[in-house]
């Protein structure tokens, strides 16, 4: 239990970090990147990245069955 906790939350908190970085980012449109070029940088940078993983470790955690006395998260 107390392990799917612990990737739950590590994949939380990538999340939040690429997520948070994509913001950050977006300051590069007002320096006249389109929204293509945008989204080419974005897919480069590995910090950006740790959005789609730690969304990936969440669902992993979420969509599988527990041990016989673990509940679902």
């Amino acid at each position: 239990m107390s392990f799917r906790f612990f990737i739950f939350l590590l994949g939380f908190g990538l999340t939040i970090i690429g997520f948070s970085y994509m913001i950050i980012y977006l300051n590069l449109l007002s320096l006249g990147y389109n929204f293509l070029d945008y989204v080419k940088f974005i897919s480069r940078r590995v910090e950006c990245l740790n959005a789609i993983v730690g969304i990936i470790l969440m669902l992993i955690i979420l969509l599988t069955k527990g041990g016989k006395n673990e509940l679902y998260i």
